[in-house]
């Protein structure tokens, strides 16, 4: 029968259930579950996509429901990287089901705690020794194999526009004057430049806490459809400078050397020196922290999901750090200072 807490104006969901009740018995017998009957399915969790996710449970195991509503979501780069993941040997769901056109997908459960949810000061050296490892074996892909994206100039500069497009202009009001605009793309040009210059291998971009799960194995890695080959140190600086947590900074240079010392005994094409790999993580960092808080503006402005906005101080606190330390990014501290004139 239907879920019984379908909203009867929910007409995906209600698609999506009858889609999923037709494909339950193959997949039922398939994945040794005993139960075929779509009884009920519990909102799982939403993210700051249009995606969706439901669970279905069983006494044998959980299925989890995706529906990515086309045309603002696309099915196909998840249903590709999740083989192109399983087939390195990390653990991400199994597609049991899939409807690409209607965009509805059947996974496997991975759990329900996100390591967001788990982690603490004490279980954090284990848990990101786990997540650096899997984190090599992800930026150990061949891109022949991958045939990923690139990461390149335009989505860099695409990226850092939605600072001043959705912050800059939309929550604080300000356009730019022709100083601040020269600024900027002085700034601009300073990280990518760096992100070009930098070893390009796979990129998961949103390589975080809140993304990876507790499960067996640790982690099982979710969120990887946009991944793009690009710059070495993106995934792990955006693991320890995270939306969600923050980390004292002794501890994620601990980390981050921790890293550095298991890429280069991986052959992952890092830098050759621990200052240089700090830089690159530093400017990287500084590009992928600016883009967040304009997507998290463009989500409350454009979106009506005005909670994101609460983690943006995290991110100018993030800033902050890096401006003080990195002199080539001078450009964008006066651009900063500017805004509490």
């Amino acid at each position: 029968m239907l879920n019984q807490h379908i909203n009867v104006d929910d007409s995906r969901l209600q698609a999506l259930t009858h889609w999923f009740a037709k494909q339950l018995p193959l997949i039922a017998q398939q994945a040794g579950l005993a139960e075929t009957t779509v009884n009920d399915l519990q909102p799982s969790s939403s993210d700051a996509s249009f995606r969706r996710y439901f669970r279905w449970h069983s006494a044998k195991g959980d299925l989890v429901l995706m529906d990515a509503p086309p045309p603002k979501e696309d099915c196909r780069p998840f249903v590709k990287v999740a083989q192109l993941l399983a087939a390195a040997g990390l653990h991400v769901p199994k597609v049991w089901a899939q409807d690409l056109e209607q965009g509805f997908l059947v996974l496997s459960d991975l759990g329900q705690q996100t390591w967001l949810e788990v982690l603490h000061q004490d279980n954090a050296d284990e848990l990101f020794g786990l997540a650096i490892d899997a984190l090599i074996n992800m930026q150990k892909i061949s891109a022949a194999d991958a045939q990923l994206p690139s990461y390149d100039e335009a989505l860099l500069r695409r990226e850092l526009q939605l600072f001043p497009e959705w912050y800059v202009q939309h929550e604080l009001g300000i356009t730019f004057t022709e100083q601040q605009q020269y600024l900027w793309q002085q700034a601009c040009d300073v990280l990518v430049a760096n992100a070009l210059q930098q070893s390009q291998v796979f990129v998961h971009r949103d390589y975080m806490p809140r993304n990876l799960m507790l499960s067996e194995p640790n982690p099982g890695i979710l969120d990887f459809q946009d991944a793009v080959f690009g710059p070495v140190s993106y995934d792990i600086i955006s693991l320890f400078k995270d939306a969600f947590i923050s980390w004292p900074e002794e501890r994620v240079q601990g980390w981050l050397q921790l890293y550095w010392e298991k890429a280069q005994a991986n052959a992952i094409p890092v830098p050759q020196t621990l200052p240089a790999f700090l830089y690159d993580c530093d400017l990287m960092g500084v590009q992928r922290h600016l883009k967040v808080i304009g997507i998290f503006a463009r989500i409350c402005h454009r979106d009506g999901k005005s909670r994101y906005l609460a983690d943006v101080p995290r991110f100018f606190n993030y800033l902050q750090h890096v401006l003080e330390r990195q002199s080539a990014l001078a450009p964008l501290a006066q651009l900063l200072a500017s805004f509490q004139e």
